[in-house]
């Protein structure tokens, strides 16, 4: 059925000017951004389309143009477009709270951002947030890709890109493109590999968390770290 089909109290604008915007499913929202569907297909079955095929609102903001481009109805630039620019305010929006309070107020938040970053890379990504005294956000940078292992990862980078940005403290971060959020031995050893040289120039480091692309895992809060 087509918005302009559908009762005045039931289209989503009218809907979200009415009632406010929490008034409004996931689909509804998305169907606003989209506007229209396609040929034999309304714009909120191609709104449920999406969400079901990215795994909900948080997996579809972590998708970039060249994902949603296999999509039927988003075949063409516009869309794609706009769908990619609120998956860039989304990260815009997150990295300025994260730089105006200490990061693990709102651990949630640390969550999600690296999420938007890092949770549909088709392979392994390892990143690093870097904090300053108060342990706000400096930045975040992508350091290493491909298969994630100590002989892969090198510490002295991570080292040289903490002095460059005089950072207090890291958040060490990467990815499971397989779906798995739990943490290998692997993985904990390299970040006591990764801790142990950040220690020699008094840079801490607060967690490593593992991102999938249906959520993320603090290895401090599993006591890992």
């Amino acid at each position: 059925m087509a918005l302009l089909d559908l009762p005045v109290d039931a289209r989503p604008r009218e809907k979200l000017l009415a009632r406010g915007p929490a008034a409004l499913s996931d689909t509804e929202l998305l169907a606003i951004l989209l506007r229209t569907g396609t040929a034999g297909r309304g714009v909120f079955a191609l709104a449920d389309d999406l969400l079901g095929r990215f795994g909900g609102l948080a997996g579809l903001l972590g998708t970039g143009p060249q994902d949603l481009r296999v999509v039927k109805g988003l075949g063409g630039t516009a869309k794609r477009a706009e769908l990619a620019a609120v998956l860039e305010l989304a990260r815009r929006a997150l990295a300025q709270q994260l730089r105006a309070r200490e990061v693990f107020t709102s651990p949630d938040t640390v969550k999600h951002y690296l999420q938007l970053h890092l949770g549909r890379q088709p392979h392994e990504v390892f990143a690093v947030m870097f904090l300053d005294s108060q342990n706000r956000l400096l930045d975040l940078e992508v350091l290493f890709r491909g298969t994630l292992t100590q002989t892969s990862v090198y510490p002295r980078e991570i080292v040289v890109r903490a002095l460059h940005h005089e950072a207090a403290s890291v958040v060490l971060a990467h990815n499971h493109p397989s779906g798995t959020l739990q943490p290998s031995r692997a993985d904990e050893a390299l970040t006591h590999t990764v801790k142990a040289a950040l220690a020699l120039v008094d840079v801490r480091v607060l967690d490593h968390i593992v991102v999938a692309p249906g959520g993320a895992a603090s290895m401090a809060e599993l006591g890992l770290l």
